[in-house]
This record gives structure tokens, sequence and C-alpha cells, in this order.
């Protein structure tokens, strides 16, 4: 299990591809994963340039983990249908340039909070349609499609999808797992890992803060070890898998608010778990009465570029010491 880095954290610094495992390599993170990049950048990764990053990191010792797949078949400003298929198969051949088989996929976009989405029901049969057409495709290049815990759908319907895929862990689908963003789905990080431990093949390790209002809960990125997350419980659970899964630090700006006491709201969650609900609400209540001197605030977005390479620098050193406490790192 080694920790490194999102290249998303870094993102107001403009680094190239190369710069970004330079800075990985001097500020102690073991490797980096590319969830996404800017397009000038993104335009200039013929096969040479993909391989010259993949000797740069063999020579260093950074594992690579690479981004750019989609899992939903559509347009999700306009929720026309869209060909996700050559762009999967795009960074598919990029992954196997890198020598890596993790292409993470995120759709993006905040489904539930927004009325003129399609059911969680039709934009699951419609990915289970469109996934199932590819893994001949993401077989033949060797590389898994990562579906990350992110805001399209709860670990439920993820495991419902592949149920639908008729995949197998280890195979061509599998999952990044963001558990700041479980937070969000309105799922205790420690039992959605439980759920879909075997499909984890990568992460973006995000702590993450919680405020509980007469407007609901609002769920915020935080520094590594700073917020709720039991993030050493996690990996203690990932070390046992079979396969290595690294630990990449995403940390950004911003606040996400969740109408919790509004019965419609609940509703778009079918498979909300009381129980969990209760816990996440639990752990709004003791931060609180933690913090009472020290008031834990979400980071405006519009600010993170002004503290992002500080707050990263710090989260590695953090992570280190979470992780290996006996190792004194």
């Amino acid at each position: 299990m080694r920790i490194g880095i999102d290249n998303y954290g870094l993102q107001p610094l403009g680094l190239t591809p190369e710069q970004t495992l330079r800075w990985a390599l001097e500020n102690g993170a073991e490797g980096v994963h590319f969830s996404g990049l800017e397009p000038e950048y993104e335009k200039k990764l013929e096969k040479a340039v993909l391989r010259d990053l993949c000797c740069f990191a063999a020579e260093n010792n950074l594992y690579l983990e690479w981004g750019g797949g989609q899992h939903l078949p559509f347009d999700t400003q306009t929720w026309k249908p869209r060909d996700i298929f050559r762009g999967n198969r795009r960074a598919a051949f990029q992954a196997l340039q890198l020598g890596t088989r993790i292409v993470r996929s995120c759709s993006g976009g905040m489904m539930r909070w927004d009325a003129k989405s399609p059911m969680t029901e039709t934009l699951l049969l419609a990915a289970a349609r469109s996934l199932k057409e590819q893994q001949h495709m993401l077989r033949d290049h060797n590389v898994i499609l990562a579906l990350e815990t992110h805001f399209e759908f709860t670990t439920w319907e993820i495991l419902r999808l592949f149920d639908m895929c008729d995949a197998e862990p280890g195979d061509t689908l599998g999952i990044c797992l963001d558990p700041m963003n479980l937070l969000i789905m309105l799922e205790d990080p420690g039992a959605a890992t439980e759920r879909v431990l075997p499909w984890v093949v990568c992460t973006h390790f995000k702590d993450g803060g919680l405020h509980l209002s007469s407007e609901g809960l609002t769920v915020f990125p935080t520094g590594t070890g700073r917020g709720v997350v039991d993030l050493a419980g996690i990996a203690k659970k990932l070390s046992l898998l079979p396969h290595d899964v690294n630990l990449s630090i995403e940390d950004h700006g911003g606040s996400f608010l969740l109408p919790v006491f509004d019965p419609l709201f609940l509703s778009k969650f079918p498979d909300l778990c009381v129980q969990e609900l209760t816990c996440i609400i639990q752990m709004a209540m003791a931060k609180k009465e933690k913090n009472k001197s020290k008031k834990s605030v979400p980071l405006p977005r519009e600010d993170w570029p002004k503290v992002c390479e500080d707050r990263m620098k710090t989260n590695i050193r953090y992570l280190k010491r979470l992780i290996f406490p006996v190792e004194g790192v």
C-alpha cells in the first residue's frame, strides 16, 4: 500500500503531467493518480509522451493511475444520448502505454439534486447496456474501469450495476473509493467500504467535515485527519485485499448541502440505511462538540488555489504518520 496524490488537488498550479510526477517525488508522494488533465495537455498525449511518463515513473518507483473514463452514456447537461465507447477506448489505450490497469470513471453531476435529471434506475439500465458492450475492449487493453464513488450512484446501486453487467472483481470493472463522497450519498464510509471491498482497485483518499443545521447536513473536504472519516480504519480494510490498493490523496475546496430533513430528497435514496444516516448525524454532533473552541469550516472553492500546495504537502505527511505509525514516518 503506497501513499500518493490525485493530480486534481494541484490543478491550480497548472503543472504538466511530468511536472506533477516531479512534484510528487520531491514531496514524498509515491505515485500519482491522474484523474483528469487540462485540454492543452490532453491534446499532447501521443504514444511517445505516454511512454516517457511511464519510464520516468518506473525509474523513480512511482505508481501511475489514469482517468478519463465515463460510465453514463449521456451528455449530463442536456441528457441526450452520448457515445462513451470511443472516449473509454482512448483512455484504455493511454493506460496501456503507461503500464497501468487503472482507468478512473466519473460522469459527474449532482443528479438527485436536480429535478430535471433522469431517474436513477434509468441511468443504471443505460450504464449497464453500455458497459456490458465495452468489456471485451477493456479486457483487450488489460484495464479496469474504476467507477468512482461519486454522485451518480450509491454503493448499493454500483453493486447492482456490476451484477447487471455480469462482472466479477478483478476483471474489467472496479471501484475508485472516495470516502468523503460516501458521506454526500448518505452512506457511512466504513460500512460502505465493507460493502464494496472486493471491487476497490484505487482511491481518492479524502477526509471530510460535517455541519448539522436546520437546513440539513453540509459536507465538505478537509485536510487529512481533520474530518470525521476513519481513514486509518478504511486503510486497514483495504490492506486485507489480495491486491494492492494505493492511497491517492484528493483535496479541494467547496461544500455540499444535503437537505436530510426533506422527505422528497430522502426518497431519492431508496437503499438509505437508517443506521448509517444516524451514524453520520452522530459524527456531525461529535465533531461539533469537539470543535467548540476551534470551528472547522468549509473552504470556498475560489480560495483553494491559495492553499492547495501547502495543504497537499501536509496531507502527505499526516497520512504517512497515520498509516505507518510504527515506522515513525
